[in-house]
């Protein structure tokens, strides 16, 4: 498959987006769950804008979406995004983060946004 060179551009971004640990790990976690801000602040130990500023950036690329319950906004991967497939290939390389997700619910944490 040849990419032309706005592909190429396209794809360099996103690299370099989830070139970032933190965003990496955030994608990996979204990958089968989605997820309030107030649980990525909990699991990343982190301030609440600084979770935000991530997922924004996640979001403005299209990786991510947003789904609104009530006050809250959850996100989760976006399977519509145009490099989805390119997403999927590197997010399968990234260690299993369930062991978070896990650490939440013993905490009582997981779902502290409803």
């Amino acid at each position: 498959m040849s990419l032309n060179m706005d592909e190429l551009d396209e794809v360099s971004q996103i690299l370099k987006l989830l070139g970032d640990k933190t965003r990496l790990t955030m994608m990996k976690l979204l990958e089968k769950r989605e997820c309030c801000v107030c649980e990525l602040v909990e699991i990343f130990k982190m301030s609440q804008p600084s979770v935000s500023q991530h997922l924004r950036k996640l979001k403005d690329a299209g990786l991510v979406k947003e789904n609104r319950k009530g006050q809250w906004i959850f996100y989760s991967v976006n399977p519509n995004s145009v490099q989805h497939e390119l997403i999927q290939n590197l997010i399968a390389f990234v260690p299993s983060q369930d062991h978070q997700l896990e650490e939440l619910e013993k905490k009582g944490l997981r779902i502290s946004c409803d």
